[in-house]
C-alpha cells in the first residue's frame, strides 16, 4: 500500500513538472478580465431586471 501511495505522489510530482504554468502578468491579466466581464454582465442583467420589472409593474 505505501508503495501505491509513494508511486503515485512520484508520478503526479513529474506531471506537475511538464505543466506550462502562466506567468504573473497573465495571471493577473486574466483575473481582472474576468471580473471585468463579471461586473458587465452583472449590469445588463441588472439593467434588464429593471426594466422588467418596470414594465410588469405598468401593466399590472
Amino acid at each position: 500500500m505505501l508503495t501505491g501511495i509513494r508511486r503515485y505522489l512520484v508520478e503526479s510530482w513529474a506531471e506537475l513538472k511538464k505543466v506550462a504554468w502562466p506567468t504573473r502578468e497573465t495571471v493577473i491579466r486574466l483575473t481582472l478580465l474576468v471580473v471585468a466581464v463579471s461586473f458587465a454582465v452583472g449590469v445588463y442583467i441588472f439593467v434588464l431586471d429593471r426594466i422588467f420589472n418596470t414594465l410588469v409593474d405598468q401593466v399590472i
